[in-house]
């Protein structure tokens, strides 16, 4: 637990603040979102600092956060608007998410030279994002921030596997944190609920297949694609594909080239995913590595079974193993069409699937950042 004395604030309720640079459609960015909802909920003041107020997650801030827009068109330029944020407001506790920003939060937090709780978090397994990224910032970074993260007060990891990847990477032990992503929320249970109008998603039509997430090459969506057309091969079916990004000219293209163009649906980002995933027969992650899988736990809250590549790191985490859902190698396409005929044929009971899914709260994530920090 990170050493505090609340009673040395000026207020009976301490200020958190929750640093991201925007509010792009991401998965680090709705915990982020979700954290602030929790943390207002139980009283605490929330300032939600952004780089610049922009992103598809605007009309989702939580009702009673504030939102500080720090107009800074470029990243690096947030470090002294945000040190003057900090040296001005001065909140117990400092959040941020996703690795630039986190550097950010650091470089400003030590600049203010106030006296402020700094807890960076961690989304993704680096050293396979780092592996994997195409320029040489991205393949440096996980190596420079055993340098720069042991500033922060503490480091938080979205699963085991993403914390012992921290600590391989030079991270301090007694630093490193578990906090699984607070997924389960009452917005989320509500959104589950709400009608959904799409032709493909009524009775006596073939079953729906879905997918969500950024189209980029760690979600592997050509692999899917590929899994996808084999069972199409056998069985009447149907894919939605809910995401953005720079793949979507390609999947259109193979999509094309597989012969599955008319039934695939790219819709693009959607401010209701959940509604979708509760009426699909199976929700399908294909990534190639994660650091969590929040589409897993949203899924089987909807009480949709699921089918997931069993990557580093979530998602074996997620699924106990495959207790709960499927796990297929990495980019195998057999196993992966195979793993979704079994799933359509024999899938696990809803109300399984939700009971596990609970275990994902808003309310146990809120909890523990609140032991961590000594609130």
């Amino acid at each position: 637990m990170l050493n505090s004395n609340i009673k040395d604030r000026n207020s009976d309720t301490p200020k958190i603040s929750i640093f991201l640079s925007s509010l792009d459609g991401g998965g680090a960015e709705r915990v982020m979102l979700n954290l602030a909802e929790g943390f207002q909920s139980l009283g605490f003041q929330v300032d939600l600092v952004l780089g610049k107020s922009v992103g598809p997650y605007l009309s989702q801030i939580p009702s009673g956060v504030n939102v500080v827009d720090l107009k800074q068109p470029r990243l690096l330029g947030c470090i002294f608007a945000l040190r003057d944020y900090l040296k001005s407001e001065r909140p117990f506790a400092l959040l941020s998410a996703l690795e630039d920003t986190n550097i950010v939060a650091i470089f400003a937090r030590s600049l203010a030279k106030v006296k402020i709780k700094l807890v960076v978090t961690i989304h993704n397994y680096l050293s396979q994002e780092s592996r994997n990224a195409q320029s040489l910032k991205r393949k440096l970074i996980p190596y420079f921030l055993r340098w720069i993260y042991p500033f922060s007060d503490a480091i938080v990891g979205v699963s085991e596997g993403v914390v012992e990847d921290l600590r391989s990477l030079g991270c301090p032990r007694h630093k490193t944190h578990v906090i699984y992503n607070p997924i389960v929320t009452h917005k989320l249970l509500n959104k589950i609920q709400e009608p959904v109008s799409h032709p493909w998603l009524v009775p006596e039509q073939p079953p729906v297949i879905i997918a969500v997430g950024r189209l980029t090459p760690q979600k592997d969506f050509q692999t899917l694609l590929k899994a996808f057309a084999l069972v199409h091969q056998r069985y009447p079916i149907r894919l939605i594909l809910l995401g953005e990004g720079e793949e979507r000219r390609a999947l259109e293209a193979l999509s094309t080239a597989l012969g599955i163009v008319e039934d695939i649906l790219m819709p693009g980002f959607l401010d209701n995913p959940y509604c979708l995933m509760a009426r699909a027969k199976v929700l399908v992650l294909s990534s190639a590595w994660e650091g969590f899988g929040n589409v897993l736990v949203e899924a089987m809250a909807a009480g949709t079974p699921v089918v997931s590549t069993d990557c580093q790191s979530g998602p074996r985490e997620i699924l106990d193993n495959g207790k709960y859902g499927k796990l297929v190698p990495v980019g195998d396409i057999e196993f992966l069409a195979d793993a979704i005929l079994d799933s359509l044929s024999n899938p696990l009971d809803a109300d399984f699937l939700k009971q596990r899914a609970a275990e994902f709260s808003l309310e146990i994530a809120v909890s523990k950042y609140q032991q961590l920090l000594g609130l």
